[in-house]
């Protein structure tokens, strides 16, 4: 009785941080799109950059439009990638427009103090502060919806990797930047991606590009499942014998995105509370049969 509640007392704690972590994440994300995207014409990508490229084009209100987009493409996740996809986006869909909205009064105020002379000092706080909030939402699992829908669309339907759709999604997304807002402006969309990236996969997750799982349960047919119809992902069976029981059973091995890291440990958890599990760093991963699916190649 003691260990059950020291184990619910952890695992509230981890949901706690887990949700503030979160829901600071995105208030930073959505008070970047206001402090430094939208007050400098920058489109980095996403349905956010596309919204500010529609308001100077065809005078539509970015938040009006990134509401109605978040909406509509939480209905198509819902229909083409089905319920557990969709869940893991909804608390995002409306937290993150709903935060543009109430962060815009306060970006307007530190602009004041934020009006810096040289745009490169603009473009590479953007950077940090986009790379720093994305990194807090993407290391417990969870998303913003938007673009995040089309490039898991395109996994499942079109076989494209999610780290390639969603770079295909942003170039597409930069390059009509660049022609509304010229050539600069893309340029500078490209340096905060570089900066984003470089901090959302070197400091906030980790250094490594993916992690390694060795997972004995009991559960394995259900574990197999989820990995590769939830995270496209391949896997490869050792037996194994218990070195204090002698029972036979089974290991599987995966490699996972860092992405999917936190969301695949309780998904894991979740089908089998008593699985044991092994995660280690993966510096590089060569090969195999869904070599193409993996999101981080």
């Amino acid at each position: 009785m003691g260990n059950k509640k020291v184990d619910d007392k952890k695992e509230l704690k981890e949901t706690i941080i887990t949700g503030v972590s979160f829901v600071f994440g995105t208030f930073c994300l959505a008070l970047c799109y206001n402090l430094f995207f939208i007050s400098n014409n920058i489109v980095v990508g996403g349905v956010s950059g596309l919204g500010i490229i529609l308001q100077k084009t065809f005078d539509i209100n970015a938040q009006f439009f990134i509401y109605v987009a978040n909406i509509a493409l939480l209905i198509l996740s819902y229909a083409f990638l089905g319920k557990e996809e969709t869940k893991r986006i909804v608390i995002g869909t409306f937290l993150y427009p709903i935060f543009i909205t109430f962060t815009a009064p306060l970006a307007e105020l530190l602009l004041h103090y934020l009006n810096f002379q040289e745009i490169l000092v603009t473009v590479v706080l953007a950077g940090l502060l986009n790379g720093f909030s994305n990194g807090l939402i993407y290391k417990f699992g969870y998303s913003t919806g938007g673009s995040d829908v089309v490039v898991r669309m395109g996994r499942k339907y079109l076989h494209i990797s999610e780290g390639k759709g969603l770079l295909l999604f942003n170039i597409i997304i930069i390059i009509l930047g660049g022609l509304t807002f010229g050539i600069d402006n893309a340029v500078y969309a490209v340096i905060i991606l570089v900066i984003e990236s470089i901090l959302v996969d070197k400091i906030i997750i980790g250094i490594s590009d993916s992690k390694k799982f060795m997972i004995y349960t009991k559960e394995d047919k259900k574990i197999r499942e989820i990995i590769e119809k939830e995270f496209y992902s391949g896997y490869t069976i050792f037996p194994t014998v218990g070195g204090y029981s002698h029972i036979s059973g089974k290991m599987l091995m995966c490699v996972i995105s860092n992405r999917d890291v936190n969301l695949f440990k309780d998904r894991i958890l979740e089908i089998d509370p008593k699985a044991f599990f092994v995660i280690n760093d993966c510096y590089e991963v060569r090969g195999g049969v869904k070599r193409s699916n993996l999101p981080f190649i």
